[in-house]
């Protein structure tokens, strides 16, 4: 067999069910290797939303999503994809194509250092030089990208190298088992926990990552501790969980960031710096962080934990409640005022106003009460993202799809198409600012071709709201941020979906479920009225009584 061949049967014994891509010439050889086998290509309409798929695939599942595209332009169009899993943590392995690299052939027509580029935003970056050499290379890319912290690896398979014949076969895979922490650094936690009067649980990005539900809730059952999540650790405990106090989906000034300014002890589980912080560390607080993640902490200026406790997230949750054995303390009473605090002034603050065009609070009331638990509800990147971040309880592990990390415009309607592939019983929803949808609404066709189930909301304002609400907040003047929009409604019937106008007050819900029953593509266009974001924000939470 030829090097292209050994390539995919060595994907194959990864376990790769799917790629997701757009081939070019210099692919040919891979592209004849993959029709024979059994991973399925997912032709996308641009690489970027390719790459978005494959990191929400190693996302979800845990193991590498896998994308495609061709030499030069095809590869930089990943090159953001690539940033958004390295920051998101999400394993991904990158295959792009190059000229033959043994004789010249075009000249330097289309050639780029697609290595080069690669190297700063992957954990690893390699050319295929010998074919002979892909069993070893592939079964390195995989686990270099699903170790701790997962993320994007890139592999450059020449045309010439492509075509090779060798006389090797795939190796064997290894699954990866993470290390446990040291005994003593879960007995030092144990003594903190002891100690503390006001310990309070954070839930981030790393416990979203694998199955550490079950630890996560029994540490919080037998202590009886509050706890609060991230933006990107929504859900790994039911939110209606009575000792929940909400995300942090602003770094300060929040209902919930009273009670971690009355925590003396903060324990977090899974956090990153790269996500967007939910609080700043102070060097003379008083208060004492500990790190429990599967990596050690990476020092800031804003998170420096005093005490770290390194390995498989979930065998340190255990362990760590199996020598506590403690029950609630009488000092919890506080949180249990901060909570009535966040129910009353987040999830059941302006959600009843009936005007139109509909407020935040009323889109994240309408959408919760009309997605299933276990309903899946891909976001992409504007104003909206806090409003949902902080007001839309998650009830289940990745159920409500965001990026805190890269935060990158044009991933929400990608990210959806991945999550209905991987999860087609399910409910999928992607939701979407009228900028964001543009920047990769041609996906709206590879929905279609691939014959999925899926509700696409575009909330329409006519501009970047997200960057008027910081003019805004600067007291600068709006400028630059307006712009035109199709009619969506017009634009989805030309791709062949069903479009729907929201034109009145409380029309969200029943729509949704309309379009749930009846199955298909759907775009709902939705104008929302961001004038809540002053207001709310900025104004209430300024002036609010921390009941310190």
């Amino acid at each position: 067999m030829n090097a292209a061949d050994l390539f995919v049967r060595c994907l194959e014994a990864e376990g790769v069910t799917h790629i997701f891509g757009i081939p070019g010439e210099e692919n040919l050889a891979f592209l004849e290797a993959l029709r024979t086998s059994s991973i399925r290509l997912v032709l996308t309409r641009h690489e970027q939303a390719a790459g978005f798929m494959a990191a929400t695939f190693g996302r979800l599942t845990g193991k590498p999503g896998v994308c495609l595209s061709t030499l030069g332009p095809g590869a930089t169009n990943l090159v953001t994809a690539a940033s958004y899993a390295l920051l998101g943590g999400m394993p991904m392995v990158l295959i792009t194509g190059q000229k033959p690299i043994k004789k010249s052939k075009q000249g330097r027509f289309q050639i780029l250092d697609v290595v080069g580029v690669m190297e700063p935003v992957t954990k690893l970056a390699r050319q295929v030089v010998s074919g002979n050499a892909i069993p070893a290379l592939v079964r390195d890319a995989f686990r270099v990208a699903q170790e701790e912290k997962p993320g994007p690896v890139h592999l450059e398979l020449p045309e010439d190298i492509a075509e090779e014949t060798v006389s090797v076969s795939p190796l064997t895979v290894a699954e990866p088992y993470f290390p446990q922490a040291d005994r003593a650094a879960i007995m030092k936690a144990v003594e903190l926990v002891r100690a503390a009067e006001r310990p309070l649980l954070t839930i981030a990005a790393g416990a979203n990552r694998h199955s550490v539900c079950e630890a996560v809730e029994g540490f919080v059952d037998v202590t009886g501790i509050y706890f609060f999540s991230t933006q990107m650790g929504k859900g790994v405990v039911d939110q209606r969980h009575p000792q929940s106090l909400g995300s942090a989906a602003l770094s300060d000034h929040d209902y919930l960031h009273c009670a971690i300014a009355r925590a003396d002890l903060i324990i977090n589980v899974g956090h990153d710096v790269v996500e967007k912080p939910p609080f700043f560390m102070e060097p003379d607080d008083g208060k004492t962080v500990i790190h429990i993640n599967y990596s050690a902490a990476e020092v800031d200026q804003v998170y420096f934990p005093q005490h770290e406790v390194v390995g498989d997230i979930a065998e340190s949750l255990y362990s760590l409640t199996e020598a506590l054995g403690c029950c609630r303390k009488p000092s919890y009473e506080y949180f249990t005022r901060i909570k009535q605090e966040v129910e009353r002034n987040v999830y059941g603050n302006g959600h009843a106003a009936d005007s139109f065009p509909p407020t935040p609070q009323r889109i994240v009331h309408d959408m919760r009460e009309a997605m299933p638990d276990d309903g899946v509800l891909s976001l992409d990147n504007g104003m909206y993202k806090i409003w949902f971040a902080r007001n839309y309880k998650a009830y289940r592990p990745n159920s409500l799809l965001l990026d805190n990390a890269l935060a990158t415009m044009g991933a929400g309607l990608p990210v959806a198409i991945a999550a209905k592939l991987l999860y087609p019983e399910r409910t999928v929803v992607a939701l979407c600012g009228d900028g964001g949808f543009m920047m990769n609404s041609q996906e709206l066709e590879t929905a279609l071709r691939l014959k999925l189930d899926l509700v696409v909301i575009v909330l329409r304002d006519d501009g970047y709201g997200m960057i008027k609400w910081k003019q805004a907040g600067a007291g600068l003047a709006v400028y630059g941020l307006d712009f035109g929009n199709p009619d969506f409604v017009a634009y989805a019937q030309s791709y062949g979906a069903e479009g729907h106008r929201i034109t009145e007050s409380g029309e969200l819900g029943e729509v949704l479920r309309r379009c749930f029953a009846q199955g298909g593509v759907h775009v709902i266009e939705l104008p929302v009225d961001y004038s809540e974001n002053e207001r709310v924000l900025l104004q209430e939470l300024r002036s609010k009584t921390c009941l310190l």
